[in-house]
């Protein structure tokens, strides 16, 4: 599911300095082995309403580590759920009730116990407010006692244990919507010391943390442009630096560079409908009379040449994708068309009536031109980049994109009627709901191409009530049926790729698989310094 923390728009930038030693603007990354007790970072955007998980804190697409809160679960390295708060969870034949049993042991940073009343609080709050984990398909959840939790659905859902890592707890008692953004009370390993918004945020170790404590004292949070993040970098402020693709291939004495497959994936919504003059609830247009037309679909999917577009817009650094599902989740499948056939694109076009009847270029069908415009949120670079590549290829079997970037204010009344480049990536298989499923198309960013398929309707339908590890294959089905009608003009996965002090270990064979918006603090448990010792 799409969400607005776009990468890009603020570069995360780490590292891990002495408190007293050095100050942002000047000074190096070494220390003596004493002075290991600070970690500076910054990853995503700043989060417009603070470290507040009912307001989508700690949530991309499939519960990223949110650092001050405890979840339910998490995941390991090999994607399987593992406990955090929980101990353990059963789940009813009709999967429609979750039975979570959790540790009685957990304190809040507050001093107050942490208790099942708060786990469902937490989780009605969220369904109530709606900005961060979809829990749509829950009904209530309850505490039997103090450490068990009923959540009651409104229907079957296989998917909902993956919404059990999604939302980070807080107190039922100290919770005020509009202050604990600002304070959060949680009981995750580290707290909030200090939020210079703008600028930066710090966070602390928690000393009664009741999990596997982590290596360093404290997190220094930087929100830098991508030009500032890079300069840091090359001064030595940093120890880790995630920076945009342009940068990966440069030098840096006393860096090296990581890189980190995801399944954070980039596409192009392609509306479905003819624009008959439909709106939605909110009365924004639906449907373009040029990509309305599925012949204008197929040939940008055969015709574009991702391998080329991914080297030049991600300076190699991602994974083409024909379907918009990553190779590593389990509902994976191979597309069966080759792209880069310009001829055969043109041919598809020229059966269905779309011909270049003036010479310039542009086929036209009933006095038409394959005319149409792609929006993308300027603050994202390899969206930018993705936009103008397309239109430059589009060209070539006769389809005038126009790329154009703004806000999201600016995309919004427009994300029905044209294409727009989007960013999705998700561990929970029900983003293909979000994507495909025609009875929530056009309702905020759901189905935003309008796809109105009941064979996928129904492939959606009976993957819910299977078991999770049954339905992959229905699932993966149901995005295999909806892909055959091009809704989207998938493009890749992107790379994520830090800049890491030598001297710093973040420990590659832990780290966990990078949802949309990344999760760089995912195993932030066993990032360590090297060869550290004490004084």
């Amino acid at each position: 599911m799409e969400t607005k923390y776009i990468i890009g728009a603020v570069v995360a930038v780490i590292a891990i300095v002495a408190i007293a030693a050095v100050a942002l603007g000047g000074g190096s990354t070494e220390h003596a082995p004493n002075e290991l007790v600070a970690c500076v970072a910054a990853h995503g955007e700043e989060p417009e309403f603070g470290f507040d998980p009912m307001h989508g804190w700690g949530y991309h697409d499939s519960g990223t580590e949110p650092l001050i809160q405890s979840t339910l679960l998490k995941r390991d390295k090999d994607n399987n759920f593992v406990n955090d708060l929980a101990t353990d969870y059963e789940i009813s034949d009709d999967l429609k009730t979750y039975t979570v049993e959790i540790r009685d042991d957990v304190k809040f940073t507050d001093g107050s116990k942490l208790t099942a009343k708060d786990v469902a609080f937490s989780y009605n709050k969220a369904k109530e407010l709606g900005e961060g984990a979809d829990l749509s398909s829950m009904k209530e959840a309850k505490a039997d006692g103090d450490t068990k939790v009923v959540f009651t659905l409104d229907k079957a859902d296989s998917t909902f244990v993956n919404k059990l890592t999604d939302v980070g707890i807080v107190p039922e008692a100290n919770y005020n919507e509009d202050s604990y953004g600002q304070n959060p009370i949680g009981s995750g390993p580290y707290k909030l010391a200090q939020w210079d918004k703008g600028q930066q945020f710090i966070l602390e170790k928690n000393p009664d943390y009741y999990g596997e404590e982590p290596y360093f004292e404290k997190i220094t949070n930087l929100f830098l442009d991508p030009d500032a993040a890079f300069a840091a970098v090359k001064n030595g402020d940093v120890d880790i630096a995630e920076v945009q693709l342009a940068y990966a291939n440069e030098k840096i004495d006393g860096y090296h560079m990581e890189y980190f497959d995801s399944i954070d994936v980039r596409g192009i919504s392609l509306p479905t409908q003819m624009d008959e003059g439909k709106t939605n609830e909110e009365g924004i247009a639906i449907g373009n009379n040029v990509t309305g037309d599925p012949a204008i679909r197929e040939a940008l999917n055969i015709g574009i040449d991702r391998q080329a577009l991914l080297d030049g817009a991600f300076n190699g650094y991602g994974n083409v994708s024909y379907n918009g599902v990553a190779s590593q989740l389990p509902w994976a499948f191979e597309s069966t068309f080759k792209d880069g056939q310009i001829d055969e694109a043109k041919a598809v076009l020229a059966e269905a009536g779309w011909k270049d009847t003036d010479g310039d270029g542009i086929v036209e069908k009933d006095g038409k031109p394959a005319a149409f415009s792609v929006y993308y949120n300027s603050k994202a670079t390899e969206r930018q980049a993705i936009a103008v590549a397309v239109a430059e290829q589009a060209k070539k079997i006769g389809i005038d994109v126009t790329p154009v970037g703004g806000s999201w204010d600016d995309i919004d009344p427009n994300k029905y009627s044209q294409g727009v480049v989007w960013g999705f990536g998700s561990a929970d298989p029900y983003e293909i709901e979000h994507q495909y499923d025609s009875r929530v198309a056009c309702v905020g960013y759901d189905n935003p191409e309008a796809l109105n398929n009941t064979a996928v309707d129904s492939l959606i339908d009976a993957a819910m009530a299977q078991d999770l590890n049954a339905s992959y294959s229905t699932w993966s089905q149901a995005a295999q049926q909806a892909t055959s009608e091009y809704p989207f003009l998938w493009i890749g996965t992107v790379d994520y790729t830090y800049f890491v002090s030598d001297d710093l270990d973040i420990s590659n064979s832990t780290h966990l698989i990078y949802p949309h918006g990344g999760d760089i603090w995912g195993n932030i448990y066993d990032w360590s310094r090297i060869n550290a010792t004490e004084a």
